[in-house]
């Protein structure tokens, strides 16, 4: 019997979510020989329409926003060569206190235990070494994150397995500079919105609380390029004003909360395989 590869699997809410949090990993450690998996857990459906239309504008077609997305999230895997995609295809939530929060078949409405069954038969399968999704808060309180950080680490009890576990997070170091990035490229006044700058203070965690920095710089052209596939969704996609140069510079290094972990790897550490090879 062949050996098992080592695996890393991550859970994202969206199409374009993969190539945001982890595009970086994601490359690397498919470049690395280690196998990758992709769960996306909704449909995208809540996404821009042609022309930058909302949910419920004229121009806004659910259906052929859910098709092009996923055409898009599969461009984005091949740019990053994911091996295994896996598509729960939950309805989008949309952003919180969105209709779309209600409406039946939204991933945010669907029991947690019904989730997380689908996914533990997916962890019974590929049986990852390390998985990642986002943290309680879903990283910035959109519901579907949340979501999928319930089941994930739901799908993990049910399973019994003892992957390293991860959440994605960002240092409010670089928060700070991101603040300032916006404003270069967003064209927005000179001084810093104070409404702005302490929403983004509460995102990501202390510089001393994160865990896992792991250097993705050589991949982030890549992970430029997977964040341009998803060209329908643009107009929210900030970071690809700043071209490849700046958004590497910007997005080279990503970071972790290790939540889960058998081996007794130190940390701080610089991979997310530390102590399983």
């Amino acid at each position: 019997m062949a050996e098992r590869p080592l695996t890393l699997m991550a859970v994202h809410a969206h199409p374009d979510d993969e190539a945001t949090g982890t595009g970086g990993v994601l490359a690397r450690y498919a470049a690395e020989g280690i196998r990758t998996v992709l769960v996306t857990c909704t449909d995208g459906g809540c996404g821009d329409g042609p022309g930058g239309a909302k949910p419920g504008e004229p121009g806004h077609d659910p259906a052929a926003v859910v098709a092009m997305r996923r055409e898009e999230l599969e461009a984005s895997c091949e740019v990053l060569k994911v091996d295994h995609l896996e598509l729960l295809e939950y309805a989008d939530s949309g952003m919180m206190g969105w209709p779309a929060n209600d409406a039946p078949g939204s991933f945010w409405r669907t029991p947690v235990a019904d989730g997380a069954a689908r996914l533990a038969e997916l962890l019974h399968h590929y049986r990852p070494d390390v998985v990642v999704t986002y943290d309680e808060n879903g990283f910035y309180g959109h519901p579907d994150h949340i979501q999928a950080n319930r089941i994930t680490m739901a799908a993990l009890a049910i399973t019994g397995l003892t992957p390293k576990v991860y959440w994605t997070t960002a240092p409010r170091s670089m928060m700070q500079r991101f603040g300032e990035v916006m404003r270069e490229f967003g064209g927005e006044q000179a001084e810093p919105d104070p409404a702005e700058a302490a929403a983004l203070a509460e995102i990501g965690l202390p510089d001393e609380e994160i865990t896992t920095w792991v250097d993705t710089t050589e991949f982030g052209g890549q992970k430029f390029d997977a964040l341009a596939a998803h060209a329908s969704q643009g107009e929210n996609i900030f970071f690809l004003k700043m071209g490849k140069e700046r958004f590497t510079d910007l997005m080279g290094v990503e970071t972790f909360v290790r939540v889960q972990d058998t081996t007794g790897a130190a940390v701080p550490e610089n991979d997310l395989f530390a102590g399983l090879r």
